[in-house]
């Protein structure tokens, strides 16, 4: 028996076979805010023709979708939070942890300060034999490397850090962990896995491993997260809707994905045995953007392990758990193409065998978070230029409810928290602004969405290739600008007041963009 596998505790077997009330609350309550949007839609139709039933079905997929995000920002309204209990004095586990943050390419002077200040809060807490940081190095440019390596020296130079940098990248990030449990895995029964911008403080750390050492059928848990401070606008929007709406969406999709919850990719725990079940990422067939490795492979690898048997769960929590975010829209939109790619990937996996249903839901999930945006185009177009007629702002008044369910049950359970009205109206205006940002943002993204799964449609390959803008850029704005001043023609030419409640809300931020985005990318 390996090291690894001394510190866990007998294999538990597979998980029970009843779900928890919460997932049926989920299911329920999904079901019906979709089943009342699509009916109100359904009733204000006044021609049913091809073009009406096909926005019905769109309609139903997009209510499916939205009314998922509301029922989990309601079920986490009405959850009570977990209580966060004092861990033992003293305590210190009995298994040792690796800390394992991987690098490709990223600055790594701040990362090496992150890691300074990570590994003295570690020894603080007594872990100073229980738990080591790995630098796991991806990075192929002569100039970067050196950086790095002159940035992480004096750690390396007192064992504080191992680093190690593979000459060859393949399988990028999961091959690279894949190489570490090869030649280190059997030392550890822990790996925490960051990436290079994620943060941590050693306190948050140290719970995660009690929680995984005190729980012996989870295999990973999934902490959740807020973002660090950002210097731009679209940053600090980022940050300020990750702190107001995170924890209680966060709370609600513990609860209703119990044992089969997912994986993100990075600040998580989990068992080396149980990494191990998913170390081997499938590689699908064909050539890309829909074969070879996964590139959102976080899904696949918490898939696996609740295949294996374990329980992968969600801390919700965002206390000690950050992560760095996209700056400018820019980034965000070629970061988030990378993604698209990767979860409409899934779409291959949807019928893989063995997996829990609500692996599949996660898998079905991703895929409609990217989806989503070109349906929508398509439902804009429909009901704009009148090619289905429908009377009344009804339908839209309910789309719009239930968008905002998720952010009125988050901003409900912080004006509970406050204490004293002025705190009260601090909230209170940081959840309006939250508000009109994200209104405005959402054309702009929805946008170049729909273009990212065209792009996929089509056979283009975005690979991993996430770092470099393109070198003939068009003025920041204009794309998003002449498509808005399309739909405000659509609208026009359609001659109906139903179209202006579908297609203004969207056509003015997008006719605004050339002065929108610049705005949002500079600095605060």
């Amino acid at each position: 028996m390996s090291l690894a596998e001394s510190h866990i505790g007998p294999f538990v077997g597979p998980r029970p076979a009843g779900r928890h009330w919460h997932l049926w609350a989920y299911a329920a309550l999904t079901a019906m805010l979709a089943g009342g949007l699509v009916t109100a839609v359904a009733l204000s139709v006044t021609e049913w023709t091809f073009a009406s039933g096909l926005a019905l079905v769109l309609v139903t997929l997009s209510a499916i979708w939205i009314s998922g995000g509301a029922a989990t920002a309601v079920l986490g309204l009405l959850l009570p939070a977990r209580a966060v209990r004092a861990l033992p004095a003293g305590w210190l586990p009995q298994g040792s942890t690796a800390v394992l943050v991987t690098l490709c390419g990223e600055e790594a002077t701040p990362l090496a300060a992150a890691l300074a200040d990570l590994r003295r809060g570690l020894d603080r807490l007594g872990l100073h034999h229980k738990a080591q940081i790995f630098v796991l190095s991806d990075t192929s440019r002569d100039d970067k490397i050196a950086a790095e390596e002159a940035a992480l020296a004096p750690l390396m130079a007192d064992g504080r850090v191992i680093y190690r940098r593979r000459a060859v990248n393949t399988g990028r990030k999961p091959g690279n962990i894949a190489d570490w449990l090869h030649s280190h895995g059997d030392r550890f029964a822990y790996m925490m896995v960051l990436d290079a911008d994620s943060r941590m403080s050693a306190d948050r750390i140290r719970a995660l491993i009690h929680s995984l050492e005190t729980r012996p059928r989870t295999g990973l848990l999934q902490a959740g997260m807020t973002l660090v401070p950002a210097q731009s606008r679209f940053g600090r929007h980022q940050r300020l809707s990750a702190r107001l709406l995170s924890p209680n969406f966060g709370r609600g999709m513990a609860a209703w994905s119990g044992e089969a919850g997912n994986y993100w990719g990075h600040n998580a725990i989990m068992r080396v045995v149980a990494f191990r079940s998913a170390a081997d990422l499938p590689v699908l067939s064909g050539p890309a953007p829909f074969g070879g490795v996964p590139l959102s492979h976080d899904f696949v690898e918490a898939a696996w392990i609740v295949r294996a048997g374990w329980a992968v769960e969600l801390d919700p929590a965002t206390a000690g758990s950050a992560e760095d975010g996209p700056q400018t829209l820019a980034e965000f939109h070629r970061r988030d193409r990378r993604w698209c790619q990767g979860n409409l990937q899934h779409v291959r996996l949807l019928g893989e065998p063995g997996l829990d249903p609500l692996s599949r839901v996660h898998f079905a999930s991703g895929i409609m978070g990217y989806l989503a945006a070109p349906i929508w185009l398509a439902l804009l177009a429909l009901f704009g230029s009148g090619a289905v007629p429908v009377s009344g702002p009804l339908p839209f008044a309910l789309i719009v409810s239930v968008l905002l369910l998720p952010k009125l049950c988050a901003l409900a359970v912080w004006m509970v928290r406050a204490r004293g009205m002025a705190r009260r109206l601090v909230f209170l205006r940081a959840g309006l602004v939250e508000l009109v940002v994200s209104t405005l943002v959402a054309p702009l993204i929805m946008l170049r969405q729909s273009g990212a799964v065209a792009s996929v449609l089509i056979g283009r390959d975005c690979g991993w290739k996430s770092g470099k803008a393109a070198r003939r850029a068009l003025p920041k704005g204009l794309p998003e600008a002449v498509t808005g001043v399309a739909l405000m023609a659509l609208a026009v030419a359609a001659g109906q007041a139903a179209a202006v409640w579908w297609l203004v809300p969207v056509a003015l931020p997008l006719v605004a963009a050339p002065v929108l985005v610049p705005v949002l990318d500079g600095v605060a």
